[in-house]
């Protein structure tokens, strides 16, 4: 990784720079028409949300909620230019370990891809669903679950 990355809560003025984040991630990662989603959500943020800073520069955003005993990670995303540069790890360990400080949360699960299933599943979430082009025709809905008692994200 080069230079590291600050995490800070996002903010309205960072609307423009996580939607280019998302525009770089389709067609492979996320399919044209949730953008409209991701955007109306943005708008509204109804979880806490991050950002994730290199050299002043937007890199990646993600959020979290709790909701009875499990966590669920929401809308993360890495510039396609910075992925395997340990910025979607760094992201990832703040949202985990939020979840964690979270009274009574256990787990944390996530809605994903066949394309970034690998990812999660190195960082000790176990996938427990599968659906065939469930997010768009190639991006397959993979659900995925970490015990936080025995989880290492």
């Amino acid at each position: 990784m080069s230079a590291a990355v600050q995490l800070r809560p996002y903010v309205a003025a960072d609307l423009a720079a996580c939607l280019a984040l998302f525009d770089s991630n389709v067609p492979q990662f996320f399919a044209p028409h949730e953008r409209p989603e991701f955007e109306d959500w943005l708008r509204a943020v109804p979880a806490d949300y991050l950002v994730a800073e290199r050299d002043g520069r937007v890199v990646a955003c993600g959020g979290w909620y709790a909701r009875g005993d499990e966590g669920r990670l929401c809308w993360g995303l890495v510039d396609r230019g910075v992925h395997r540069q340990g910025v979607g790890q760094a992201l990832l360990a703040a949202r985990v370990q939020a979840l964690r400080a979270t009274p009574g949360v256990r787990a944390v699960t996530i809605t994903t891809s066949q394309l970034s299933e690998g990812f999660f599943v190195k960082q000790g979430f176990e996938v427990t669903e599968r659906e065939v082009n469930g997010l768009a025709p190639g991006l397959d809905r993979v659900e995925a679950r970490l015990d936080l008692q025995e989880g290492r994200a």
